[in-house]
């Protein structure tokens, strides 16, 4: 079979499962209204959940660095491309989340991947929750090590798997609040099954950052545990793009000496550098908006909670409503555009099949009639 006719039988078989993805040209877009082919929408489909995107600080801040550091970094971080400004963005990460020392990256699909990709060994093992992002099964899919699986956010399934003997080391793997189902995982006991097993915990807070805990310090703040290894990213609540590894000092000398990733990668610019240093003020500072964030989950989940289909538990700014077939979330979403609601709908392999669904996330900036907008519709189609 040639290229060209894998590539047909491939395209012909996504189209036949209603699971076709396809860009769309936006023209303009706020967290909470979007532009896009002559018409404006009510935006419910941004992981700006703070609002921080259109910050003034954050956007001055950028514009500023941009002024002084120029539109890039140049070069990786071991040539001329790591900045004061990374320095001190890393040192500040650092002092707020409790650990020795964090990396920059350029985005948290990069990081999970930098992670696995070192630190997995042909005798070791790596347990993640079978609905870890893809960004971390793939990586471990490919690993030397030995991927296994267990169930979503059980901690007697991991339990189960850490029963088993292992030759190397083990890396249990899971995410703070997950991307898709929007739920948090047991993260204390997690991490102490772990500890008792002698392996390490990461795990991957891109939801949970800026959003819940004290300070905007994330899932594993939350719950009281620090695992070994914890990313963040900054497309989220920080507004902005990026990630960063937190861990201890021998470990980021290791990263540093090893990671492919870093070593062989432009950093990101130096006026990303500074305009993330403006966002983490915000989002330390941004207890009002998180508190606005959580009175607007609460309005949505209130008027969703008679609709025909399955409102997810989530308590996050991720509101799941599953549909079931890949179909009938497609007609849905597109029923709600034609209403003016912007709402993706996510679908196989994204999720199991089965379980196609929408993804309405919500944010600080929305304001109730803007819910109010998305619920009328949501019922109106339901009717």
């Amino acid at each position: 079979m040639s290229w060209q006719q894998r590539f047909r039988q491939a395209l012909d078989q996504r189209r036949a499962a209603d699971g076709w993805r396809q860009r769309r040209i936006i023209d303009e877009q706020t967290t909470r209204t979007l532009h896009s082919g002559g018409r404006c929408y009510h935006h419910f489909s941004s992981n700006d959940y703070l609002g921080l995107t259109r910050h003034p600080a954050v956007i001055a801040a950028w514009q500023q660095g941009a002024a002084l550091t120029g539109a890039g970094a140049g070069a990786s971080g071991h040539v001329t491309g790591y900045h004061r400004q990374h320095a001190d963005l890393e040192a500040q990460l650092a002092d707020w989340l409790g650990y020795e020392r964090a990396l920059l990256f350029i985005s948290g699909f990069a990081a999970n991947q930098a992670v696995i990709h070192l630190l997995g060994e042909k005798n070791d093992r790596i347990l993640a929750d079978k609905l870890s992002h893809a960004s971390l099964l793939d990586a471990a899919s490919h690993s030397p090590a030995q991927l296994r699986r267990f169930s979503h956010n059980a901690p007697e399934s991991l339990a189960a798997r850490l029963a088993s003997p292992c030759e190397g080391e083990t890396l249990v793997v899971t995410e703070g609040i997950f991307s898709m189902d929007g739920d948090s995982a047991p993260l204390a006991a997690l991490a102490q099954q772990t500890r008792q097993a002698g392996g390490w915990l990461l795990v991957d807070d891109a939801h949970g950052i800026g959003v819940v805990g004290e300070q905007g310090r994330g899932s594993c703040w939350q719950h009281g545990v620090r695992p070994e290894l914890q990313v963040i990213t900054f497309g989220k609540a920080f507004g902005v793009s990026g990630a960063a590894l937190l861990c201890d000092a021998d470990t980021a000398d290791y990263f540093l000496q090893f990671s492919r990733h870093l070593i062989y990668s432009t950093a990101m610019p130096a006026a990303q550098a500074f305009a993330l240093q403006a966002a983490l003020h915000e989002v330390q500072q941004g207890e009002a908006l998180r508190q606005r964030l959580q009175q607007n989950i609460r309005h949505f989940r209130r008027g969703a909670a008679s609709l025909p289909w399955q409102l997810m538990d989530s308590e996050s700014a991720i509101q799941p409503l599953l549909v079931g077939e890949n179909s009938e979330a497609v007609a849905l979403s597109a029923r709600l555009a034609e209403a003016g609601c912007w709402v993706s709908a996510i679908r196989p392999p994204t999720v199991p099949p089965g379980t196609a669904r929408l993804r309405i996330t919500l944010t600080a900036a929305h304001r109730p009639e803007d819910i109010d907008r998305l619920l009328e519709a949501l019922h109106d189609a339901a009717g």
